[in-house]
């Protein structure tokens, strides 16, 4: 397989955390939708694997979601929450 050279989040699942994340991905969406599939499904969830202390950048990352434009929202909206209780905290003495 060739070097991936785009970015932090858009290539495919490295092949070493694949079989787990699969797994994981499978059991999270049978755990918390039952059997339901598609759009009958009530949870999304997005898992991002990462290692500590690599420089890289480099994240995988796997989900229920079948319209991604959510996933984005939802990560945007986060990390807003994320940086803004950052702030807060600073701000407290």
């Amino acid at each position: 397989m060739s070097k991936h050279t785009g970015g932090l989040g858009d290539a495919p699942i490295e092949d070493k955390y694949r079989r787990k994340m699969n797994a994981l991905a499978k059991t999270l969406d049978e755990w918390f939708n039952g059997d339901a599939k598609g759009k009958d499904r009530k949870v999304g969830f997005c898992l991002m694997l990462w290692e500590f202390g690599d420089q890289s950048g480099r994240c995988n990352y796997i989900s229920n979601a079948t319209n991604r434009a959510e996933v984005v929202t939802l990560l945007k909206e986060q990390l807003a929450r994320f940086e803004g209780q950052a702030e807060s905290k600073e701000g407290k003495s």
